[in-house]
């Protein structure tokens, strides 16, 4: 893989099944273009949150500079689940009476306790990052949930902009035509679905955004990259590359080592026979486990090289 090629998009998304490494090569991938004078974001939305671990920082929901030209923050989607109902009930209670607002209320709290309100929460957090930080980021890194939920993830604004849609469609039917361009919910669906088209189209310009796929040469990972592939293809989101994490060294001994290598190389094989139209790079498994700054910066190099 042209690692090159990967730090000239403005948006790279990371993903892939859970325990592959995707905090790790995400992590490295940041830090190496912050080492090339980049400035870099590094956004965990990851339940599991292992960024704070593996560059040993407290990280939270705002920037912290984690290095010089390297900043990082993690959404925790339930806290952005509890501001975006908040937000809600602020929209309403500035457009509505007191009456229809202690209705709406009981009404957009029996919807918060429903199933996908923190998806859309956080996507809404995405969406916005992507949007305010354009000007003050060469690069925004998103290190992911396990596949499926990211990939709900990026189908938010095509489901979104179907039930804003829907929904002024319903409100136009009860204000009258001439009242139509003064009326603020209108104005406000027109606002929240201009904001999901230009997200839908960031997503889907290969040249500033890509999705990297992380997986080991293991048969369940092999096959959940391929279903992602092919789903974020249909979505029309760029697969950038394949990264195969944790490869063993070709110059160990000793039976189990050549057993797992043996079956390894199968799996390589199969991957270069399934992934061949999109870039590779194979990262080795190192001795030790990735964690802190100095095994950190061994993964980037050999990212970079």
């Amino acid at each position: 893989m042209a690692f090159d090629a990967l730090l000239s998009r403005r948006i790279l998304f990371f993903g892939g099944k859970g325990g592959v490494g995707k905090t790790t090569c995400a992590s490295a991938t940041a830090l190496a273009a912050s080492r090339l004078g980049k400035r870099v974001l590094l956004v965990s939305t990851d339940p599991a949150h292992s960024t704070s671990d593996i560059f040993e920082r407290p990280l939270g929901p705002e920037e912290r500079e984690l290095l010089p030209s390297l900043w990082g923050l993690e959404v925790d989607a339930s806290v952005e689940a509890r501001r975006y109902v908040d937000d809600v009930k602020g929209q309403v209670q500035r457009l509505f009476s007191a009456s229809i607002y202690r209705q709406a209320v009981q009404q957009i709290d029996l919807a918060a306790s429903m199933p996908g309100v923190e998806e859309v929460a956080l996507f809404d957090r995405v969406s916005r990052l992507i949007a305010d930080r354009d000007e003050a980021y060469d690069l925004v890194v998103f290190d992911t949930a396990p596949t499926g939920h990211t990939l709900r993830l990026l189908r938010m604004p095509e489901l979104l902009a179907s039930w804003i849609q829907a929904l002024s469609k319903t409100r136009r039917a009860m204000v009258p035509l001439e009242r139509e361009d003064a009326d603020p919910i209108l104005s406000s669906l027109a606002a929240r679905l201009e904001r999901l088209q230009e997200m839908r189209g960031r997503l889907a310009h290969g040249r500033t955004t890509a999705f990297v796929l992380v997986m080991n040469a293991e048969r369940l990972p092999i096959e959940e990259t391929a279903r992602a592939a092919a789903e974020l293809e249909e979505a029309g989101v760029k697969v950038g590359g394949v990264i195969v994490n944790r490869v063993l060294p070709a110059d160990l001994s000793g039976d189990f080592y050549l057993a797992r290598r043996e079956q390894e190389q199968v799996y390589l094989a199969e991957i270069e026979r399934r992934f061949t139209q999109y870039p590779r790079l194979h990262v080795p498994q190192l001795p030790r486990d990735v964690y802190g700054l100095a095994s950190l910066e061994q993964i980037a190099g050999l990212l970079a090289r």
